[in-house]
């Protein structure tokens, strides 16, 4: 994506895909502005990256920072463009230890920390009548699986709440995409104990973002083997899928 004289924010761009993203992008000559909540993270992407990055702290959780955010970045760096929702998280939960404050968290993180950039960011886009949003939700969203009942929920909303804007947004002269990835290697994955099928290269997953959001398609996602299997269990009756995910249960 060539991005020369364009600004790109970024959330969740201390590590993972958010950074591998912010340095695809920043090497194509975007303005790109990343956040996180660790500080030193972001400083070591701004050092490594090949191009323009701006840092700017941040806890999505917080409602009004997230706003406030914002208005720095255009008041200091210029309009933004493109804005990459991507800031998540994600513990596993069997049912021994399945609990409101998990639950929580992952939806306060995962699906009101993608809101809670999304309406700010969406009033100004709205106003300059252009603008580009793009929300990272995850595969896990397709279907309920086995230990990851606050995570798939919270992605299952966040492909939702696309999905629903979608029309409007596009009607307002705006654009929305829905990045869906599967399993890629990032210090997320790294903490599961489990087979991971086609486990995919963080930077390889990177630059298929890239590409989609070049490209006029809602959804971006990746690999696209374990996408294919995904959207194959969406339509699999209930008594078949869940005959395949008890055999998940350890």
């Amino acid at each position: 994506m060539t991005g020369r004289g364009r600004i790109a924010w970024i959330t969740g761009a201390g590590k993972g895909i958010g950074r591998a993203v912010a340095q695809n992008l920043a090497a194509d000559g975007w303005t790109v502005c990343v956040s996180a909540r660790t500080r030193e993270d972001l400083d070591s992407l701004r050092d490594a990256a090949g191009g323009t990055v701006h840092v700017f702290p941040l806890d999505v959780t917080k409602a009004q920072d997230v706003e406030t955010c914002i208005g720095e970045i255009e008041d200091t760096v210029g309009p933004i463009d493109l804005a990459i929702l991507n800031a998540g998280s994600h513990k596993p939960e069997s049912l021994e230890d399945f609990s409101v404050e998990t639950t929580r968290r992952l939806v306060e993180v995962n699906l009101m920390g993608v809101v809670n950039g999304l309406a700010p960011i969406l009033s100004r886009f709205r106003k300059r009548k252009s603008g580009h949003v793009a929300v990272v939700a995850s595969l896990a969203g397709y279907r309920g699986l086995p230990t990851a009942a606050a995570y798939g929920a919270s992605k299952a909303g966040l492909i939702n709440l696309c999905e629903a804007l979608k029309p409007e947004i596009e009607a307002a002269g705006l654009r929305i995409s829905l990045i869906n990835p599967g399993f890629i290697k990032t210090p997320l994955t790294d903490k599961n104990d489990f087979p991971m099928p086609f486990l995919m290269p963080v930077d390889d997953a990177a630059r298929a973002i890239c590409k989609g959001l070049e490209s006029n398609r809602f959804e971006i996602s990746m690999p696209w083997r374990f996408a294919v299997i995904m959207k194959v269990l969406r339509l699999l009756p209930d008594g078949l899928f869940f005959a395949l995910t008890r055999r998940m249960i350890r």
